[in-house]
């Protein structure tokens, strides 16, 4: 008997550190891993980052040149299942236990609610103003002119390599729910 207790004992320690690392990963704070090369030469494949969830929990809208990661299914609700699943996705696909889908993205914010985003002749305007951008790896190919007023409660965001780059220019804004958090450590 006593070494049943002992082992019940330990099954629900482990369970409330399992349940509350899911919590603290899904609304606080989440380590991940860079897949691809959209953010170079800033962030690499592979690279790992940590991620404050706090501004998404709360609902925030991300500064300019925050590097977020974002939920680039953008035509679909998010909802606390998709916060809770996330992260124990992400960890999965870490540890190589299974393949997921690839829709967490990671970017840079370049518009806000109400700014008018135009890429022209291989330079990003925001309100009529050339974006000086010293982080982008090379110059953008020029590519046909695309003028946007991003709209309330939404955001819009580049990669890095803007050449080889999915992002706002494909799938459009994002709303802020669909930002999840903001890179705050790179290792």
């Amino acid at each position: 008997m006593k070494l049943l207790k002992e082992i019940a004992d330990w099954a629900y320690s482990l369970a409330i550190a399992l349940a509350l690392a899911i919590v603290i990963n899904a609304f606080v704070f989440q380590p991940t891993r860079v897949v691809g090369s959209s953010m170079e030469p800033n962030l690499h494949n592979n690279d790992y980052v940590f991620v404050s969830k706090l501004a998404h929990t709360f609902v925030g809208t991300p500064d300019y040149n925050d590097i977020v990661i974002i939920d680039s299914r953008v035509l679909r609700e998010r909802n606390v299942k998709d916060d809770l699943a996330d992260p124990v996705s992400t960890y999965l696909s870490v540890v190589k236990l299974a393949e997921v889908d690839n829709h967490i993205w990671i970017k840079r914010v370049i518009g806000k609610p109400g700014d008018t985003i135009e890429i022209k002749d291989g330079q990003v305007y925001r309100n009529g103003t050339v974006l000086e951008e010293s982080y982008i790896k090379e110059p953008m190919r020029p590519a046909a002119s695309k003028k946007i007023i991003v709209p309330p409660s939404q955001v819009y965001v580049l990669g890095d390599n803007r050449n080889n780059s999915s992002d706002s220019r494909y799938i459009g804004p994002v709303p802020v729910s669909h930002v999840l958090g903001k890179v705050v450590m790179v290792l």
